[in-house]
């Protein structure tokens, strides 16, 4: 089974997603990436979205890094790496969530994923392009990113009386892959002991927030929020943090935390993962919840093969096979390229558009190289 995967995956990824994105996404009139593009690759929102843009630079630099030296991805990632650089920061070293073509200001978030994103594109395009001052800005991101997710008001986000404060899985998942990239291990620490607050033993389950104060861990439905992807991306993550920094406890933590999403998040009825879950079963707020999204498979099947490579256990094998038939069989685009990335509960498209202000060339190339690349060691 494992060599068929290597082959389907292999050749999804050089001759379907990233073909997809090289055709339709690069705007060689003003730099940057298109990432609003429909099942044909038409441009259907001219904007750029500055987190898919780092993204995407991430991604075609990692492949002219890892897989071969291709003029042709060293030229897309520059064409995305010169435009931020010269666009996406305002006056005060933020980063802007969105941007027109031409690359002036269209709306800013207060929150750090663009900035996070900015610098991880830099530190791979440092790499791949030899320009040491990529690298000097991604450091100094990161320092900001730290900076912004210890105190959200430097990013206009006022503290309010009633809020609840929350530790959130995406911010141990961006301080672990800035500091595994940028080789900062010295922040890897923070990383382990955090997402232990997150463990909710009796369920074998990470709550994506987890609020500061015990007495309110399940009081609002954020607290009980529940995404099996969430799950899957922040392990394989620690994974790489714990060959670093080794930490059994962690380490069994994420392993059951796996088994649990497997278990608690599965579609019984029409199979794949449900968007998100209540711990306790409870109505939510996210009306999307019980779609099936592009990411969380993707995240799974990689996140599946790095437990069975750390355990050499059977029963890793046998869920990544169910989760990867069901995905094979209903992402995937083989007329178009590139997968489709809503799905109704059903398993049917939702949309037929490829990329979106928040669907890019990152989690689905990403999983795919990584997966390779791990299906070869193994």
């Amino acid at each position: 089974m494992l060599n068929q995967l290597r082959g389907l995956y292999e050749e999804n990824l050089f001759e379907s997603v990233i073909p997809f994105w090289m055709k339709h996404s690069l705007d060689r009139e003003h730099g940057g990436y298109f990432t609003c593009l429909d099942r044909e690759g038409a441009v259907y929102d001219p904007r750029k979205y500055v987190w898919l843009n780092g993204r995407q630079v991430w991604t075609l630099s990692r492949l002219y890094n890892e897989v071969a030296p291709r003029d042709e991805w060293l030229d897309a990632a520059r064409l995305g790496a010169e435009f931020l650089r010269d666009h996406a920061f305002d006056p005060q070293g933020r980063c802007y969530f969105s941007l027109t073509r031409e690359g002036q200001p269209s709306f800013f978030q207060r929150k750090p994923y663009a900035a996070v994103f900015v610098a991880l594109g830099f530190a791979e395009y440092a790499k791949a392009s030899g320009d040491a001052s990529y690298r000097a800005k991604a450091l100094e991101l990161f320092s900001q990113v730290q900076l912004w997710i210890a105190d959200p008001t430097l990013l206009g986000r006022p503290a309010m009386a009633g809020g609840v404060a929350y530790s959130q899985l995406a911010d141990i998942y961006v301080i672990c892959s800035l500091a595994l990239e940028l080789h900062r291990a010295d922040a890897l620490p923070w990383c382990l002991q955090q997402i232990r607050m997150h463990y909710e033993p009796s369920r074998q389950l990470l709550y994506e927030n987890a609020a500061i104060d015990p007495a309110l861990r399940r009081t609002y439905p954020d607290g009980r929020l529940i995404c099996a992807g969430s799950i899957f991306e922040i392990s394989w993550f620690l994974f790489r943090a714990l060959d670093v920094r080794p930490d059994p406890e962690v380490e069994t933590m994420l392993l059951r935390s796996m088994e649990g999403a497997m278990e608690f998040c599965w579609d019984k009825e029409h199979g794949g993962f449900h968007y998100f879950a209540d711990i306790d079963g409870r109505p939510m707020l996210q009306l999307e919840s019980d779609m099936k999204l592009w990411w969380v498979h993707a995240e799974a099947i990689y996140a599946l093969l790095c437990a069975y490579e750390r355990t050499g256990d059977e029963k890793w094998l046998r869920w990544l096979e169910q989760v990867h038939e069901y995905t094979w069989a209903r992402f995937p685009d083989r007329a178009h390229g590139e997968w489709y990335g809503y799905l109704h509960r059903d398993g049917t498209p939702s949309h037929t558009l490829k990329g979106n202000n928040y669907k890019g060339c990152f989690h689905i190339p990403r999983a795919l190289l990584f997966s390779v690349q791990l299906l070869e060691r193994l």
